[in-house]
């Protein structure tokens, strides 16, 4: 039995229900967050809930738990799933109002809910072969850094990637890359690691933040910069990264393999340190068996 919280109560998911006039539903007037778990530790929850925070405040809706009331939500939610590794998925809408309308209510309500599903990271045969990727012109709106429950061109982008057989959408607005439907996008040109800079164009994920600081540890030259259409297409390496997916190589960018002579379209040798380096960093931080 899948148990879940909504509302100041845990109960299963079956039975969990909200208005059909809430915001969220009408409007996908919320926000929301994932939260990996390795060995039931959950992975850079303060983070999470900094963003949580920054996101509910650019949507003009006050917080309607505190941090330790947060904290225990998402330890009870760990404790009372089956799965060792998980995914925790917070979410919070402006609630149920009387009648349809654009404008938020007087009174707000907010409707908080979260769920614990099992983590699925990467198979062996994907970090070892890499996966494939399509391009498509960013089309969402303005505020992108805004972790919102209104995913629908995000839902359109990725769909592209599926008809393809792909595993994702790389996106770019105005020539210059943005992120992935459902990730971050890295570039290696020349043993540098690029990363596109945070800005209201893109949701910087915690795995963006966590693969910078390895890169940093190590010494490997990076740079975070505006990142040219052509120079994703010219790249060396692609990677994708999410709190799922890990560090993934992409090796195939609209039917073009990534890279050039015998390595071309194969995971790169900066992406096999990288993905090592971050295994390492799963088993000893995130895990805590350092």
């Amino acid at each position: 039995m899948t148990l879940c919280y909504l509302n100041g109560r845990f109960l299963p998911l079956a039975e969990a229900a909200v208005s059909p006039m809430d915001r969220g539903f009408l409007f996908g007037d919320g926000i929301y967050e994932v939260v990996p778990v390795y060995s039931r530790r959950a992975f850079r929850l303060d983070e999470h809930l900094d963003r949580l925070q920054r996101s509910l405040a650019a949507i003009r809706l006050a917080n309607p738990l505190s941090l330790d009331e947060w904290r225990a939500l998402v330890g009870r939610l760990i404790e009372a799933a089956e799965w060792n590794d998980q995914s925790v998925y917070l979410q919070v809408t402006r609630g149920p109002m009387a009648v349809r309308n654009h404008a938020f209510p007087a009174t707000v309500t907010p409707t908080v809910f979260g769920l614990v599903e099992a983590l699925h990271t990467p198979s062996q045969a994907q970090v070892e072969q890499g996966v494939a990727a399509v391009s498509a012109a960013d089309f969402r709106w303005l505020r992108c850094n805004v972790k919102a429950t209104s995913l629908l061109a995000n839902c359109l982008l990725r769909q592209m990637a599926y008809d393809a057989g792909c595993a994702e959408t790389l996106m770019f607005r105005d020539g210059i890359l943005s992120e992935g439907a459902a990730s971050n996008i890295f570039v290696v040109n020349n043993g540098v690691l690029l990363a596109p800079q945070k800005n209201h164009l893109m949701l910087t994920g915690i795995t963006y933040d966590v693969v910078l600081d390895l890169a940093a540890q190590h010494g490997l030259p990076t740079e975070v910069r505006d990142i040219t259409d052509a120079e994703v297409r010219a790249a060396d390496e692609l990677w994708l990264t999410s709190s799922t997916k890990e560090v993934l190589a992409i090796v195939e960018l609209d039917g073009r393999k990534v890279g050039a002579g015998e390595t071309a379209g194969l995971p790169g040798a900066v992406f096999k340190q990288m993905y090592g380096w971050y295994q390492e960093f799963k088993t000893t931080v995130m895990r805590g068996h350092g």
